[in-house]
């Protein structure tokens, strides 16, 4: 059985080689459960969410090691005392079989409004959170969501703040007008600012200018590759044999590292795309939206 040591602070730094998974607490329409990344599969925290109810958790422990269908791990958390400890987690699936093997009328009628709200909305709200970035409650009131966008706030500006940082690090191999452009761009996110950067100093990824022709995510993976190479042959026969620098850039959701190209070398994209593969796209739309 696995163990992970488990942080409720994802932004502390971590002394250790690894980040240590964060453990979240999510807030339903009545109390909350704590979850975990467990293998990149969210688990329920199951000793909260047991108490929270009125039941034991050493007796509901023990129900769950005798079930075939129960999915259990162990976690390191750090208690309020500073000693870890470790506690049992179990996925989703596991979480709701449980909790049908609960009878609401037989526990406290204080605690009942708790457990319905486990049973409806633990599936939707853990989804949420790990998959679109956030679980907010339907029944939040204005000053809950006022604090929740204050949160979003911070966060985004926290991590651009680090993102500059991180492209300042790099080193000379970088592209240095990929790296001034990028910082431009992460300081106006910062600020809520507009980025002034000169058009032919914008990035223009291999990436980018297959989505502005208009191919399919799976088109663009079966063309990116064959079209990057053409494309850094071109460039290097249009600047003496200069081959493109290295930068960063944002593929299938990833930042990964790409051929720095910007704007001004538009006019090069294009030539590439009409001599291999306007043929084969023939329906896709063009840069100005006219169809091919």
């Amino acid at each position: 059985m696995k163990t992970l040591i488990a942080t409720p602070d994802p932004d502390e730094p971590n002394e250790g080689e690894q980040q240590a998974p964060e453990v979240a607490r999510i807030n339903l329409s009545t109390g909350s459960i704590e979850t975990v990344l467990v293998d990149g599969e969210p688990f329920v925290v199951l000793r909260p969410a047991v108490e929270a109810i009125g039941l034991s958790y050493p007796a509901q422990l023990r129900k769950l090691r005798d079930r075939s269908w129960a999915n259990r791990s162990d976690i390191a958390t750090v208690a309020e005392d500073g000693k870890t400890r470790l506690m049992a987690a179990v996925d989703v699936r596991t979480f709701l079989m449980w909790l049908a093997t609960v009878n609401e009328n037989k526990v406290a009628e204080a605690v009942r409004p708790t457990l319905v709200a486990y049973q409806r909305e633990t599936t939707s709200a853990v989804n949420d959170y790990w998959t679109r970035g956030g679980a907010i409650n339907e029944r939040a009131t204005d000053d809950q969501l006022d604090e929740l966008q204050q949160q979003i706030e911070e966060r985004r500006i926290r991590r651009a703040h680090g993102l500059i940082s991180l492209i300042t690090a790099m080193d000379d191999s970088v592209d240095p007008r990929w790296k001034r452009t990028r910082q431009l761009h992460h300081y106006a996110e910062a600020t809520g600012e507009v980025a002034e950067i000169a058009p032919e100093d914008r990035a223009l990824l291999v990436e980018t200018y297959l989505t502005d022709r208009g191919l399919t995510k799976a088109e663009r993976r079966s063309v990116r590759s064959s079209f990057g190479k053409k494309m850094s042959l071109a460039y290097q026969m249009t600047h003496d044999g200069k081959k493109p620098q290295d930068s960063f850039g944002l593929v299938d959701g990833r930042e990964r590292p790409v051929k720095s190209y910007t704007e001004a070398d538009r006019p090069l994209f294009d030539r590439v795309w009409e001599e291999f593969y306007a043929d084969r796209y023939p329906a896709q739309q063009r840069l100005d939206g006219d169809a091919a």
